[in-house]
């Protein structure tokens, strides 16, 4: 054979061998891909899934709880529903933008939810109103004392005195001075002492037995006024009774006691030794007694109460003398011996 004839014979078996390319590209074409192996290897249901999953956190304490849209998660608080179950209310996701609280914010979360929703039941304040819800009412003011408040309370007598007074002189001694723990007192009639810093109506011309002093005097050393002062007269100091040694003193305060009336007072003056039952012009015109230093004054009826250990300062100081003797009568009323 000749060498032409050789090379036309081995080229010939080599295409004979060779693939063509139309038959390669077909092959390529048909055989699966690595995941399409897998897929059809695991069956058609693992075709539908998706390649990842999306990652939810799970409590570590309690049951699983709703996942918001965007993937975080949703605290649950408690709170009370229209029917008194509990009800769930999303709260805000964990720090970071988590959807994973951590305990701490969880735990306060829930507690001010608890506080929010009215679960606690708030402390009562003594200032708040009152259940009916009307204002408490203001403290009400005492109703002052009455002539018939201090009569019965000095109804009886426990004599201090070692003996008894006269009314007037040439009379019988018949009047004792009596006394409680927080006063003495005594039942006389009433004279009308005019005495102290002359007057229209106190004056030497008005009054045979004027004097221009009294036994005590007001603030600036002047004597005190008859006229413009209600004050009483206790006997001056003697073997019968001895007002100092029973709290009594120039400006201690006295309730005068006459029928329906009653009239707050000071000690002013003092008297004869062995008489008792006088008070000042304008103490017998604040009981409606006559207050004439000539006619006036009554021979009965007149309760004096004289207030231990008390005293207005200034002497003469009518409005202080009228406060500070309805404060101690009230007390004197209300108290038991």
């Amino acid at each position: 054979m000749s060498r032409v004839q050789t090379l036309t014979v081995a080229v010939a078996g080599v295409a004979l061998l060779a693939p063509s390319a139309s038959s390669a590209a077909e092959s390529v074409h048909l055989r699966p891909s690595r995941a399409e192996a897998r897929r059809e290897a695991a069956g058609p249901a693992a075709a539908a899934l998706p390649t990842a999953l999306a990652h939810v956190a799970a409590p570590h304490r309690g049951r699983i709880g709703p996942v918001a849209r965007d993937g975080a998660r949703e605290v649950l608080t408690p709170g009370t529903g229209p029917d008194g179950s509990a009800t769930e209310r999303p709260g805000a996701p964990g720090p970071g933008g988590s959807g994973t609280p951590d305990t701490a914010t969880s735990d306060a979360t829930a507690s001010d939810a608890a506080t929010t929703t009215g679960t606690a039941t708030p402390v009562p304040t003594d200032s708040g109103p009152s259940p009916s819800g009307s204002e408490p009412s203001a403290p009400a003011t005492p109703a002052p004392v009455t002539a018939a408040d201090l009569l019965a309370r000095v109804s009886g007598c426990t004599s201090v005195s070692k003996g008894r007074y006269r009314k007037d002189r040439g009379r019988a001694a018949t009047v004792p001075v009596c006394g409680t723990r927080e006063a003495v007192y005594w039942k006389a009639d009433m004279d009308i002492d005019c005495d102290g810093r002359p007057g229209r109506h106190c004056n030497a011309a008005t009054d045979p037995n004027f004097s221009s002093s009294t036994a005590f005097a007001q603030s600036d050393g002047r004597a005190l006024s008859s006229e413009k002062l209600p004050y009483v007269v206790v006997p001056a100091p003697s073997s019968v009774w001895d007002y100092r040694e029973h709290g009594v003193r120039g400006g201690s305060v006295a309730a005068v006691v006459y029928r329906d009336r009653v009239s707050y007072a000071v000690v002013g003056d003092t008297g004869p030794a062995d008489i008792i039952g006088e008070a000042s012009y304008a103490a017998a015109k604040s009981l409606g007694i006559d207050p004439d230093p000539r006619s006036g004054g009554t021979p009965s009826g007149v309760t004096y109460i004289v207030f231990k250990d008390s005293r207005v300062a200034p002497l003469e100081d009518r409005e202080a003398a009228e406060t500070e003797g309805e404060r101690l009568a009230r007390e004197f009323v209300d108290s038991a011996d």
